[in-house]
């Protein structure tokens, strides 16, 4: 399975090297010294990791073969992808990979249905959830812990808590649905229930 695990930003000084907007928990397994990436577009891979540092917080890192800045900043906005076994876990277990969120039921702690996971967006300060609502509508979850209060895998959902305001304008009009059907929808504090999560298709 292919991943994302950065893009490849300005050029750095003369000699080759680029910043890397990193996508990934484990940068120094997948952006180390050596690491084969393919790259999105193709044809710009793939690339060798031929060297790599920590400059001023950000990744620097120098590909075999890009001698000078003219070459680093035609790399400019490449996405770099690794090859990652399906099976394969991150090392933290609170942590997971995009192929492993995709698709999860997003319910509220009491089992409300939010909508699914359909998209995962990386920003610098943090990752966003994006889930499509059952009226086709979609809604930005940050995946933050404050918020996020549960990945179960097995059950294929999360569980969220989210803020005033976060989701409210939109769920109104799933609970009017919800509560013709006898179940009132709020985003109360009661333990989750797992009947709503069943067999996914799973990436």
């Amino acid at each position: 399975m292919q991943l994302v695990v950065g893009r490849v930003g300005r050029a750095h000084g003369i000699k080759g090297e680029v910043t890397v907007e990193v996508r990934t928990d484990e940068p120094e397994l997948r952006l180390g010294p050596g690491a084969v990436l393919a790259t999105e577009p193709a044809q710009a891979g793939p690339l060798r990791i031929e060297t790599g540092r920590v400059h001023s917080g950000r990744l620097l890192l120098r590909f075999e073969g890009v001698r000078d800045r003219t070459g680093a900043e035609a790399l400019r906005n490449v996405l770099l992808i690794a090859e990652v076994d399906p099976e394969e876990l991150p090392e933290d277990p609170e942590e997971f990979y995009d192929h492993q969120l995709m698709d999860l039921d997003v319910v509220l702690a009491d089992g409300t249905e939010v909508g699914r996971i359909t998209e995962i967006s990386h920003l610098p300060s943090q990752d966003l959830f994006i889930v499509e609502r059952p009226d086709g509508s979609e809604v930005m979850i940050p995946f933050v812990a404050e918020i996020v209060t549960e990945i179960d895998l097995e059950e294929q959902r999360a569980v969220i808590d989210p803020p005033p305001g976060l989701i409210d304008d939109r769920a109104e009009i799933a609970s009017s649905r919800d509560d013709s059907a006898g179940e009132g929808a709020s985003g109360g504090e009661g333990t989750s229930g797992g009947d709503d999560a069943s067999g996914k298709d799973g990436g």
